[in-house]
């Protein structure tokens, strides 16, 4: 039952597209991401995922339609539904979504990475 300090855990890591394991609930992952350019299309087949922007901002594209997350913002992306996101300038988000959930979900690629604990 430690605190955790978000701004002080995005310190810890530069890199992009590689989200990183801040706390576990309930079989829940509490991830932190930080990314800029554009991710790959994507869908999780089981899992939503909840996206809460810390710092900058981000669109997530969907097949229909785009949407702009702005800081202190948050989207749940429902299972099944491809999507995107990309950001212009570097974004810091939380993620909370299902342990073991896959960062490219249905795609395999280069980006494609399994979380670990920061």
């Amino acid at each position: 039952m430690e605190k955790v300090n978000i701004k002080e855990k995005f310190a810890l890591f530069d890199e992009y597209w590689s989200p990183k394991i801040a706390g576990e609930l309930n079989a829940q992952h509490v991830k932190l991401v930080k990314f800029q350019g554009e991710f790959v299309w994507h869908h999780h087949e089981s899992e939503d995922e909840l996206f809460l922007v810390m710092k900058g901002r981000f669109r997530m594209d969907f097949r229909d339609r785009a949407v702009w997350i702005e800081e202190d913002e948050f989207i749940i992306v429902p299972r099944g539904v491809e999507h995107r996101p990309f950001a212009e300038d570097e974004v810091h988000v939380l993620l909370f979504e299902p342990a073991g959930t896959l960062n490219t979900g249905n795609v395999r690629n280069e980006l494609t990475t399994q979380a670990h604990e920061i």
